[in-house]
C-alpha cells in the first residue's frame, strides 16, 4: 500500500443496541466508525481497518461515499452491544457483549501508512501488544483510547481491569485518550489534572481526558481545557470517539489549544444526535465563534 494517509482509524464496527429512558433503538457504532466520519469531514485523506460480518457491510459503503478508503476483514459476526443508561446520568452505564469479531491480526495493520493512527477497540483482545508493536514501528503519531485495553468481557459484560501490558503499550503510545473514571482507574486519583500528569510519566506525550462537562488535554507541561455545549443529549455513546478523532484530525495542522476547542466544538454537535458527527465544518465554525474563544 503505496497511499499515505492523513489519519487511519482502527478498530471494531459496533452494531449497538441502546437502551435508556428515551427508548430502544439499534445504532452503527464502533470507534473506527466514529472517527472516520469527523475525519473525512475535514477534508483529510482517511482510511478505516475494521472488521464486520458481511451482512452489515452497508456501514463500509457509508464511509466509502464520503471518501474513505475501508480496509475490511470479514468476520462470522460482528461485535454487538448492548448500551444500557439507568438513570439521567449518561455517564452512569452499563455495557454488555453478545458476539465480538475478533482480534486483529499484524498482518491487517502491516501495510498502512498514515501521519496519524487511532486504536478505539472495544475490548481487550481485540488490538493486543503485538498489534501496537506493528503500529509503533511506522512513522506516525499513534494514539490510542485507553478503554482498548482495560475493558474485559467477563460474563459477557464489559468491566474495567487492570491490564498486564499496561506499561509496554503506553510506552509505544504519543497520545492516550481517557475518561475520568479510567484515569482514575490507571493512576489512583480523581484528580483529572493531576493523573494526566501521572499518565505522561508512563510514556505518552499528550493526554486527552474526557469528562461529563468538557475535555482536559495536557501536553509538554501545559493544560487546556474546554466545555461541551450541546443544545440537548440524544447521542451519548461514541462522545469520546469523536472526541479523540476530531483533536488528533485538528492537531495535524493546529498547536494544542486550537485543538482542543474544535475537538469540544465537534463533540458537542455530535452529541445532538446518535450516531457519528453528521454536521458541517460551517457549522463547528460558527459553534466555536458563538461559544468559544475566538480562535483567529
Amino acid at each position: 500500500m503505496d497511499k499515505l494517509y492523513d489519519i487511519a482509524f482502527i478498530g471494531h464496527y459496533t452494531k449497538d443496541t441502546i437502551v435508556s429512558s428515551s427508548g430502544i433503538r439499534v445504532v452503527d457504532g464502533g470507534a473506527f466508525n466514529y472517527g472516520a466520519n469527523v475525519a473525512a469531514r475535514m477534508g483529510l485523506k482517511v482510511a478505516a481497518i475494521t472488521r464486520l460480518a458481511k451482512k452489515d457491510f452497508y456501514v463500509v459503503e457509508k464511509l466509502k461515499d464520503i471518501g474513505v478508503d475501508v480496509f475490511a476483514h470479514i468476520s462470522p459476526q460482528s461485535t454487538c452491544l448492548r448500551l444500557e443508561y439507568p438513570t439521567s446520568n449518561l455517564d452512569e452505564r452499563v455495557i454488555y457483549v453478545t458476539s465480538s469479531a475478533g482480534p486483529f491480526t499484524p498482518t491487517e495493520v502491516k501495510d498502512i501508512q498514515a501521519r496519524a493512527i487511532v486504536v478505539g477497540a472495544s475490548m481487550r483482545g481485540e488490538v493486543n501488544l503485538e498489534v501496537m508493536e506493528e503500529l509503533a514501528k511506522k512513522e506516525a503519531i499513534l494514539a490510542a483510547d485507553v478503554q482498548s485495553f482495560i475493558r474485559i468481557n467477563e460474563n459477557e459484560k464489559l468491566v474495567p481491569k487492570e491490564w498486564p501490558e499496561k506499561h509496554s503499550i503506553l510506552a509505544l503510545l504519543d497520545v492516550l485518550k481517557t475518561d475520568a473514571v479510567e484515569a482514575e482507574m490507571l493512576t489512583g486519583t480523581s484528580n483529572i489534572r493531576v493523573a494526566a500528569q501521572k499518565i505522561v510519566e508512563l510514556g505518552p506525550r499528550e493526554v486527552v481526558i474526557t469528562h461529563r462537562d468538557g475535555l482536559l488535554v495536557y501536553t509538554d507541561g501545559n493544560f487546556y481545557e474546554e466545555k461541551f455545549f450541546p443544545k440537548e443529549i440524544i447521542g451519548r455513546s461514541g462522545r469520546g470517539d469523536t472526541c479523540i478523532s476530531a483533536y488528533m484530525s485538528k492537531r495535524l495542522s493546529a498547536l494544542p489549544d486550537e485543538a482542543t476547542t474544535w475537538a469540544a466544538a465537534v463533540t458537542s454537535l455530535k452529541m445532538e444526535a446518535e450516531g457519528p458527527f453528521q454536521r458541517t465544518i460551517q457549522e463547528v465554525n460558527n459553534l466555536i465563534k458563538s461559544q468559544y474563544k475566538n480562535l483567529n
